[in-house]
């Protein structure tokens, strides 16, 4: 996949004026953020693709790696109390594993922050986003749709402990890792019966010390109620094998977006899996929208941690290239993660451009 070189100002500009007539406003966006509202949303695992560095007064600062993290900071900092249709265009900058790709993205993002509207708002993002592409000169073009939700619905349907429900939850945008830890939970390579024994006894000790005191940045408390998990939550290998067995069948699911909800529904009965997806759950039910077929994709979304519902990615064929150009979704969670004493839903989209 090769990325877009947007050399045209002109059709920059159209883009923009194409988001502004949905009503949308335009607003700027602070070039440096604070670290820790990265690493602290993030995990210290993404530390090492942010440009960071100390100011004067000694706190940790960074180049924005992402512009939605940039705009809901905005929007928590404003003390908005409404819901805002907003807009920006800019750089992030975002440390690459290979060489040859670009530190510096050039975006364009638009968003609603404040969504209490979700099915029309998701379809208003879906729709400005399509819109958007409309002067682009591409041949074809795939939208493919997936919801978070779904997956999550289903890891509480299934019978596995607790911690296990929200380990595979945590990391299922860790791809990679979500694979090692179905191996792990299928095999049962996690629990070891001397281990266990060693838990318990270790158990029996912290009990009788003080439940204030930290160890490795944890309270006893803490520690001790996850050994009490641990320990009282037993989980058998047949049991796992068959979890597994479901989970990947389910990450399966790949169709055009009319059959999703018969897919999921046929899915969850053969299971005997209490979940029903209605006929109108997804933002669009056609297989055509534009110049784009549209599908539906139980794996899809994996790429950033804070999307909690509808995920998308636009991609589209110029010439005989094949280029990622939009991805959006909702993430109704982020805006309290940073800071926020309330849940502020949201739903937005970004356009990666290269100039």
């Amino acid at each position: 996949m090769r990325t877009w070189s947007m050399k045209s100002k002109k059709l920059s500009e159209n883009i923009l004026k194409s988001i502004r007539s949905e009503g949308f406003k335009y607003i700027n966006l602070d070039t440096v953020i604070q670290t820790n509202h990265i690493v602290e949303r993030s995990g210290e695992s993404f530390r090492r693709f942010i440009f960071s560095f100390n100011d004067q007064k000694g706190n940790e600062i960074c180049l924005r790696p992402d512009l939605t993290i940039a705009s809901c900071l905005k929007y928590l900092h404003e003390k908005n109390k409404v819901a805002k249709k907003v807009f920006y265009s800019g750089q992030a900058f975002r440390k690459t594993q290979k060489l040859s790709d670009n530190i510096i993205r050039n975006q364009i993002g638009f968003e609603i922050i404040g969504s209490n509207k979700e099915k029309y708002d998701d379809k208003k993002i879906i729709n400005t986003a399509v819109k958007s592409l409309s002067k682009l000169k591409f041949s074809s073009g795939v939208l493919t749709i997936g919801n978070i939700e779904i997956f999550k619905l289903l890891l509480t349907k299934l019978d596995i402990p607790k911690r296990w429900r929200l380990r595979l939850q945590r990391h299922f945008w860790r791809e990679k890792y979500f694979n090692d830890l179905l191996k792990r939970l299928e095999t049962n390579s996690d629990v070891d019966p001397t281990i266990v024994e060693i838990d318990k006894k270790k158990y029996e000790v912290m009990l009788k010390q003080k439940q204030s005191k930290i160890i490795a940045g944890r309270s006893l408390n803490e520690i001790l109620k996850r050994f009490n998990d641990k320990i009282n939550d037993p989980r058998r290998p047949r049991k796992g094998k068959n979890v597994v067995k479901i989970i990947k069948e389910f990450l399966k699911i790949d169709c055009p977006i009319s059959e999703a909800f018969k897919k999921l529904n046929l899915f969850f009965k053969k299971y005997k899996i209490n979940l029903r997806v209605e006929k109108n759950y997804f933002p669009i039910s056609k297989n055509k929208f534009s110049r784009l077929n549209i599908k539906y994709s139980a794996s899809f979304g994996r790429q950033l941690e804070y999307y909690t519902g509808l995920v998308f990615k636009i991609d589209i064929k110029i010439n005989s290239n094949k280029i990622n150009i939009i991805n959006g979704g909702r993430y109704d969670n982020l805006i309290s993660d940073l800071g926020s004493n309330k849940k502020i839903p949201a739903v937005g989209a970004a356009i990666n451009l290269n100039d």
